[in-house]
Order: C-alpha cells, then sequence, then structure tokens
C-alpha cells in the first residue's frame, strides 16, 4: 500500500489554484503527475498525493514544476471564482472518471501521434519519389540530348565520308583518263608517222613512175635498183622494246627522288653510319630506312645487306633477314669484289651475316646466327671461359667478314 501524503499545502487566486506537495527525498525524475478536470495525482513511490477537486480545471493549461524538494502544482480554474474546498468526498467515482478518461486522452494521443507518423512517413515517400522521377526524367533528358548529338555527328561523319569517297574516285578517274591519253598519244603520233610514211612513198613511186626513161643504159640500171631497192619504215614495238621502255620509266622516276636528296645523304657510307648509329640507339626501323637508301644507291656493298639483316633479326623480320644475309653472302663470294670491305655496322649487337670463302660452304647465315647467339648465352653463365671466349671471338670474325681466308 502506497503512503498517503497529507502534509501538503494550496492556495488560489480568482483564476489559479496552486498546490505545494512535499517530496520527501524523492528525486525529479521518479515523480509521476496525472491530471484531469476534477482529479490530481502525484506518485512517487512509495508516496502517494490524490486531490479530488471540488470544481472542474483547464487541464490542457496546467503545469506542474519540481524543484528543491517540492512539487508546485498550478491549476488553471474554468470559472473565476473563489474555492471553499479544495476537494471533495466522492472519491471513488471521480477517481474512476479520471483514469478513463485519461486512458481515453492517452488512446487518442496515440492515434494522433501514429497518424501524423504515417503522414510524415507518406510525405517522405512520396516527395522521394518525387526527386526520383525528376532524376529519372533529367538522366533520360540527357541520354536522349547525347544520342542526338551522336546520331549528328555520325551523320556529318557519313556525309564527310561519303564527300572525300566521292572526291577520290573523281581523282582516280581523272587520273586514269590522263594515264589513257598519255597512253593514246603515241600510238596515234605512231600511226599517223606510218601513214605519213605510206603516203610518202606511194607518191614517191608515182612520181617515179611519170618520170621519162633516158636512153642511158647505166642510169636507167641505177634507176631500177634504186626504185627496186626496199626502204626502212617504223615497226611497232616489240614485247622486250615495251619492257626496256618501262625499266626506263622506272629508273627515270628513281633518279627524279634521288634529286631531292641533300649530298650527304646520297652517300653510302654516310648513310650506314646513320643507319649504325640509329641501330645503337635501338631505333631498327630508322636504321632500316638508312640501309634501304643506301641499298638503293650503291647495292654491292655486303655490309649494308648484313647489316639490313641485323635489323630484321631484331625486328623478328625472319624471312627477310634470311634474304639481306643470303645476298650479301653472294657478294661476299663473288670473285670480283675487291678484299677491302666497309667497317662493319651493328656487328656486336645483331651480328650482320657476312662470312668467310673457306666456311660459306659449311654454314648457312642461320646456321652463324644461332651459332654466335648460342655462344653468347653461354658467355653469361661462363664469362671467364677462355676456350668460350676464343670460339665467339671467330663467329664473330666470321660474321664481320675479317676472318682468315675471307674473299
Amino acid at each position: 500500500m502506497p503512503l498517503i501524503v497529507t502534509d501538503y499545502s494550496w492556495t488560489q487566486t480568482d483564476s489559479t489554484v496552486f498546490i505545494s506537495v512535499p517530496l520527501k527525498g524523492a528525486r525529479a525524475e521518479r515523480v509521476d503527475f496525472l491530471s484531469t478536470e476534477e482529479y490530481l495525482k502525484v506518485h512517487y513511490p512509495p508516496y502517494l498525493f490524490e486531490a479530488f477537486l471540488s470544481e472542474p480545471v483547464d487541464e490542457d493549461r496546467s503545469t506542474a514544476k519540481v524543484g528543491n524538494g517540492v512539487a508546485v502544482i498550478t491549476l488553471t480554474k474554468c470559472s473565476n471564482a473563489f474555492w471553499e474546498h479544495l476537494m471533495i468526498k466522492k472519491r471513488k467515482e471521480v477517481r474512476e472518471r479520471a483514469l478513463l478518461k485519461y486512458q481515453e486522452r492517452l488512446c487518442s494521443e496515440s492515434r494522433s501521434k501514429a497518424e501524423k507518423q504515417q503522414a510524415e512517413k507518406k510525405y517522405a515517400l512520396e516527395t522521394m519519389m518525387k526527386l526520383e522521377k525528376e532524376e529519372r526524367d533529367r538522366i533520360l533528358k540527357k541520354k536522349e540530348d547525347e544520342r542526338e548529338k551522336t546520331t549528328a555527328e555520325l551523320a556529318a561523319w557519313q556525309l564527310r565520308q561519303r564527300e572525300t569517297a566521292e572526291g577520290e574516285a573523281k581523282l582516280k578517274l581523272q587520273d586514269q583518263r590522263d594515264r589513257q591519253n598519255k597512253l593514246k598519244a603515241p600510238t596515234e603520233k605512231q600511226e599517223k608517222g606510218c601513214s605519213n610514211g605510206a603516203k610518202m612513198k606511194e607518191a614517191t613511186v608515182k612520181q617515179r613512175a611519170r618520170k621519162p626513161q633516158r636512153s642511158c643504159p647505166l642510169r636507167g640500171a641505177l634507176q631500177t635498183f634504186k626504185s627496186d631497192s626496199p626502204r626502212a619504215f617504223s615497226q611497232p614495238r616489240s614485247g622486250n622494246q615495251e619492257c626496256q621502255r618501262r625499266r626506263r620509266r622506272a629508273g627515270n622516276a628513281d633518279v627524279e627522288e634521288l634529286k631531292d636528296l641533300r649530298e650527304e645523304e646520297r652517300n653510302p657510307e654516310w648513310l650506314k653510319d646513320k643507319g649504325d648509329k640509329c641501330f645503337a640507339s635501338g631505333d631498327f626501323l630508322g636504321a632500316v630506312n638508312a640501309y634501304n637508301l643506301a641499298i638503293r644507291l650503291h647495292s654491292k656493298i655486303p655490309a649494308l645487306h648484313s647489316n639490313r639483316a641485323a635489323c630484321h633479326l631484331k625486328l623478328k623480320n625472319l624471312h627477310k633477314a634470311i634474304e639481306d644475309a643470303s645476298q650479301a653472302l653472294d657478294l661476299l663470294t663473288q670473285p670480283s669484289l675487291p678484299t677491302q670491305q666497309p667497317e662493319p655496322g651493328p656487328a656486336s649487337a645483331g651480328g650482320p651475316p657476312s662470312v668467310s670463302y673457306s666456311s660459306m660452304q659449311k654454314l648457312t647465315s642461320c646456321d652463324v646466327f644461332s651459332g654466335l647467339q648460342d655462344y653468347q648465352a653461354a658467355l653469361k653463365l661462363d664469362p671467364h671461359n677462355a676456350a668460350l671466349q676464343a670460339d665467339t671471338q671467330t663467329i664473330r670474325d666470321i660474321l664481320q667478314g675479317s676472318a682468315t681466308g675471307m674473299h
């Protein structure tokens, strides 16, 4: 059973009632208040204070404060009048009505709170859906703009490609017509020359036929000999002559192209040194281009072919490397070549496939390359082996064309 508090005090004004309840050492957080229009309860275990009010009060405007060991309840009167008594005696009925009304108020507040939370959730969901819809619309619009932009760029590119193709087709057709006209002009000239020659021959024969014959037998015999002697007319060119004419045209084109080179670029030795520097720096394509131009200027230098074979070997162009190595071997084995060869280029790096005449019968270019690579790999494993060093140097001498007995 709770202990009923009886040592309370109260005062009033025309509109307000003040009730002071001692807490008897209870902490403020353990004090529980319950207030209705005609009932007031302050519970702080094990104490209990109940007030069955004689007049109704406005519970919404009533307040309670805890401090200094006292709970002060301020009740706002519904009517401005002085009360004769604070409490009445009908306790049980008032308590039941107050508790029932308090429960109803709690239920109403709970429903209101739930409805409010539901409304807030609904509003938040609608707001989120609206934001997501706006974001989707923005993304779709951006995609549509990008698609239209890409379509326009593609159409413009296709139009440029079509115009470029038409321009190239026109240029190609014009070039074909120009070539046909160039080929047609000599033929017409030749036919015209043959026709003019035939007409001149026919006119000469007719003119001689109209001339009177003289009695001098020697002059008549001479005229008969002249008129019967065959004449040489221009004949159409044969197949061999056409091939020779094409070769001359190709040679003239090379000559025209080489005329644009500087003076040092026409020197095979300068080009060979340039290719060697490119090879040493790792620019194998540049070295190949330098050797190509040098070979076009002077194709009988074996070192150019062997150095270019080394470049092709670095670039993994094995077939071209074999061709250049074979060409270098053919040039080295010609008895008409001088014994002094140009200085080898990147022999130490790639090993151009030059070989002595005495060993040419036994080794091919692929064998020499493979042998040098094997010896170099062995030297990496045993760099102080004198026999390996001597054999490697011998193979390098063979490749560089400096071995004994080279022709």
